[in-house]
């Protein structure tokens, strides 16, 4: 698990081919806009949201983010327990995106 900055964070999404982006927040947050081709899991879920989590690839890498930073932060930690080897949180979250944002309202 890595905490990368906005400009780390988009370099290293842009240059892989592996990637998957995962969008932690609520449907509400959701609701208000999503970086383009983001996979949604709702943290607050709790015990589903771990399940939904260890059901995914993990070969894959995850590129994390909520709102802040703080959910997919902790978000990256589970995914680490799970046996993940790449999951990169974004830090400062969506508040703080400079990319793309599909509305999806």
């Amino acid at each position: 698990m890595e905490d990368l900055t906005q400009e780390e964070w988009v370099e290293k999404l842009e240059n892989d081919d592996n990637a998957v982006v995962l969008d932690v927040r609520t449907n509400a947050e959701v609701a208000e806009g999503i970086i383009p081709n983001a996979i949604h899991l709702d943290f607050y879920l709790g015990d589903e949201f771990v399940d939904e989590l260890d059901e995914l690839d993990k070969d894959k890498n995850y590129y994390v983010y909520c709102r802040s930073g703080n959910r997919s932060h902790k978000a990256c930690e589970i995914m680490e327990e799970l046996g993940f080897t790449n999951a990169y949180n974004l830090e400062g979250g969506i508040l703080q995106w400079i990319g793309d944002i599909v509305d999806l309202e």
